[in-house]
């Protein structure tokens, strides 16, 4: 792969990640499911003690831990490696904000580590893992 190509792939895997985050905020779920492999992978063991297989699993997890919820998530500093022409590694800084209907607000912090695939279809996440740094909880009572 020469630079060009390797740039036009890393662009193309930020653009997926974005898409992950908006997808997942504005509770499009056919095209967050999207986002993955077929045979991805999702790690939350730290975050909730779940592993989950399969694009339509985690699109199904997600959908019932946010879908009652306001979230607002931003992935940072992309460290993205691309391992061969149709593979990739990627770390990403993130901070999430999450409104539960109680109005109870989480500020987290930590990264994304991920795989990335290329198919036929463009890149997806192949696996992914969210370790937290930092979580900050408030209640309404505490603006």
């Amino acid at each position: 792969m020469d630079d060009i190509d390797a740039l036009l792939a890393i662009r193309a895997i930020e653009r997926l990640k974005a898409s992950y985050f908006r997808c997942m905020d504005t509770k499009d779920w056919a095209r967050f499911e999207a986002v993955f492999t077929p045979d991805a992978v999702m790690d939350m063991q730290e975050e909730a003690g779940d592993l989950l297989r399969g694009a339509p699993e985690i699109a199904a997890y997600v959908r019932t831990q946010v879908g009652p919820v306001e979230t607002v998530h931003h992935g940072h500093m992309p460290e993205i490696e691309l391992t061969s022409d149709t593979t990739a590694t990627g770390i990403w800084a993130l901070h999430d904000i999450v409104i539960f209907p109680n109005g109870v607000r989480l500020d987290g912090y930590g990264h994304y580590h991920e795989t990335y695939a290329k198919g036929a279809d463009g890149w997806r996440i192949s696996s992914l893992k969210l370790t937290r740094l930092h979580t900050d909880f408030r209640t309404p009572e505490e603006g």
